[in-house]
């Protein structure tokens, strides 16, 4: 099967000749909302994709209308309030705000009729494996009885029906709420009524029926079945059902004397923030669409119809415990370098570097790094950053452990984690309550890198212990998002990590770091020096090669230094999970470059930098990195991350010949992107690979233990074949 995900914008890439492409077009580069709505597209497409179980495919249906949300929130809400603030700026890739706005709502409206296209697909593949969504009006008699009763006993009681006129004005709906609207009139015809029934949060869209068979009922048709009992002595002429999303960014001051108060108060306006789109059924009236409309105070452009279901993010809900039609489990492993000294983090680290690659190697081994450092006598102090993490979090935890046991602790909590500001602040309280030091970062920049940092007495001295990631603190998201932990007592990494907290926690500059970059000071130097290394090598007949995997791709003077180097000759790899605003295949420009785009079982989060270095690639002398920063402006200027170099020769060997190859390798969930910005699914070919199947099924190279002297094979890639 080959499927392209095609967006175009008309006034550019439908009229693009990749020929005449040049360093100071401003078609070099692709939009960056754009390159974002096809990557939900890519998303999308798995929803369709057989090889996945049915419930999964349903899964995928959910994310693509959440990312569809965020993207309305974040960064369609931006576009609309530079247009109203009269910016006429132009984007990278020469458009302006009123024209990216044209463009997004032509490409949106699209993808939300496929996504509920591919929602009437599954419901009948559903029917077929026993799991109906099924009218109240179908039930049978000991059906609807079951239904009357939950209705009154658990829906009725947190209902609020709200008549709108001049006494009772339209109440707040919330970002995200979802609402009933009625027009109604007493049997007399004397008083006539327009009324909203919000529904809350709390409720389950979808309700499951009792018996054997998987039988759900959606919420808002058992509300409209028993209207009579919110509106008795009423008559029912029409109803409808709409749902909004509002502006969730926020404005902090920047000489803010309480950045929590600040927060707070923040938090509080985002819930009203305006309203950017509205979405409604097709079968509502027109007249109530417009009634809303003006109730809520909606633009017309931000109004989009749908043929079935609102809010398609709540099919999750409808995701049963049927083995059979979700993925299969596989064994997480957990690296046998720390079982071989029965879970001694600090002795494994000791005897050697390593990394583990999450999901597929136990997030566990994170916790139990600072769960132990919480509980040995001998450890003095834990700093710690954190930018997401769980609810009832064991990391939190160990560290308010660590504190109220005595140790210095240093939480660096930073509060502008998008949508999840409230959890920290309440885990920000809780650390400070435990005797913690907690500390809030910048105004102006977010602390986006991953570390810990552990101080423990050793041998009449201290030694550090340090741990840096790619991603999260997140004992849930590490279950679905691949992602590196590295962990290290080499001297200098833990000095500069070090120098890297007195810099959040005191404006201390890492100006002389040994090892590692730090943005936005010299993260941005490094990742361009090194590339421009690449293109000398090159020039001057050497071996060169550029492998780079991240999220995201849209730095402008990072992809027009990867242009150069790719005018010289240099050949270059890239894996972008998402946006990416770099064209390649370009004559003249990037013929020497290729992009692919990996979706599938979890979540491609992890950065990997890798530049050949005199060789060719992969190479025992090639210079890698991970890092917890995209190649984006906002994580080289406006973030504190870490570009961590890889030395340690089994890590080494690890990162590139085990999971960049395996990236590069993988045909089963690769997409292809081409010079107009389409992204082609790749044939599978004879030999077809799955990087997410080698990576659930091969243990890694760092975290192998005595296995390593008992002659057990290393499992090791190369780009001709699957294994040596």
């Amino acid at each position: 099967m080959v499927t392209t995900a095609v967006v175009t914008v008309d006034s550019l890439a439908s009229e693009m000749d990749p020929g005449t492409i040049t360093l100071d077009d401003p078609r070099r580069f692709i939009n960056r909302e754009i390159s974002w709505l096809t990557f939900n597209m890519r998303v999308l497409e798995e929803a369709t994709n057989e090889r996945h179980p049915l419930l999964e495919r349903l899964r995928f249906l959910s994310i693509s209308a959440s990312i569809l949300d965020e993207f309305y929130m974040v960064r369609v809400a931006g576009l609309r309030g530079q247009v109203n603030a009269g910016v006429k700026a132009r984007s990278d890739d020469g458009l302006t705000p009123a024209e990216q706005l044209s463009a997004i709502g032509d490409v949106v409206r699209n993808l939300m009729a496929d996504q509920q296209r591919i929602w009437k697909e599954l419901r009948a593949l559903m029917e077929a494996e026993g799991i109906f969504v099924v009218p109240v009006a179908d039930l049978d008699a000991e059906s609807r009885d079951w239904a009357e009763d939950y209705f009154t006993h658990h829906v009725f009681p947190v209902l609020t029906p709200l008549a709108i006129d001049p006494a009772h004005p339209t109440p707040f709906i919330p970002n995200k709420g979802v609402s009933l609207v009625l027009k109604l009139a007493r049997a007399d015809q004397e008083q006539r009524i327009e009324a909203l029934i919000p529904l809350p949060s709390q409720l389950r869209r979808f309700v499951r029926l009792p018996g054997p068979v998987d039988r759900f009922v959606m919420v808002e048709d058992l509300i409209m079945t028993h209207y009579e009992h919110l509106f008795p002595t009423f008559e029912l002429q029409s109803h409808g059902m709409f749902r909004i999303i509002r502006d969730s960014e926020m404005e902090i001051e920047e000489e803010a004397e309480d950045l929590v108060l600040q927060f707070e108060v923040a938090l509080r306006r985002r819930r009203r923030g305006h309203v950017i789109r509205m979405t409604t059924t097709e079968a509502m009236p027109q007249d109530l669409v417009e009634f809303v409309r003006e109730q809520v105070d909606a633009d017309e452009e931000g109004m989009i119809s749908v043929e079935d279901i609102i809010g398609l993010e709540d099919v999750k809900q409808l995701i049963v415990d049927r083995s059979d039609l979700t993925f299969q489990d596989y064994q997480v492993r957990y690296p046998e370098r720390v079982k071989d000294v029965a879970g001694d983090c600090f002795a494994a680290i000791s005897a050697k570097d390593f990394v583990v690659h999450h999901p597929f190697e136990s997030f566990d081994v994170v916790v139990n790094f600072i769960r132990q450092a919480a509980q040995d006598p001998n450890v003095i102090s834990i700093k710690q950053t954190l930018y997401r993490t769980s609810n009832n979090s064991p990391i939190v935890a160990a560290l308010m452990e660590a504190a109220e046991a005595g140790k210095s602790v240093t939480a660096m909590v930073e509060l502008k984690a998008r949508f999840d500001e409230e959890a920290n602040i309440r885990w920000a309280r809780d650390l400070e309550r435990s005797g913690a030091q907690v500390v809030f970062g910048f105004i102006d920049l977010k602390t986006h890198a991953k570390i810990s940092l552990v101080v423990r007495r050793e041998g009449g001295g201290l030694k550090s212990y340090c741990h840096l990631g790619t991603g999260n603190y997140h004992p849930i998201t590490a279950k679905i998002y691949t992602d590196l932990s590295f962990f290290t007592c080499d001297p200098k990494i833990c000095q500069d990590s070090a120098r890297i907290f007195n810099f959040m926690t005191g404006y201390a500059r890492p100006e002389r770091l040994n090892k590692l970059a730090c943005a936005p000071h010299t993260l941005r130097a490094r990742i361009e020096e090194l590339i421009e290394v690449e293109r000398r090598n090159c020039l001057d007949g050497k071996a060169s090669g550029i492998w780079l995997k991240m999220n995201q791709l849209v730095d402008p003077s990072i992809i027009d230094g990867l242009y150069r180097a790719s005018q010289a000759g240099v050949p270059i790899e890239i894996v972008c999970r998402g946006i990416c605003s770099l064209r390649p295949g370009v004559p003249g420009l990037s013929e020497t470059i290729r992009v692919k785009s990996i979706v599938g079982r979890f979540l491609e989060h992890s950065r990997i930098y890798c530049f050949g270095n005199g060789g060719d690639l992969p190479n025992p002398e090639a210079k890698i990195y991970i890092s917890s920063a995209d190649l984006m402006q906002r994580n080289l200027n406006r973030r504190v991350e870490v570009l961590v170099p890889i030395e340690n020769p089994t890590v080494h060997e690890q990162i590139l010949g085990q999971i960049m190859v395996a990236n590069l390798k993988d045909t089963m969930q690769s997409w292809e992107l081409d010079a107009e910005g389409i992204y082609t699914r790749l044939e599978e070919g004879e030999d077809p690979f799955s990087v997410h199947t080698y990576c659930m099924t091969n243990p890694s190279l760092s975290g192998r233990g005595k296995s390593l002297d008992n002659g057990k094979p290393l499992p090791r890639l190369r780009l001709g074949s699957h294994e040596d």
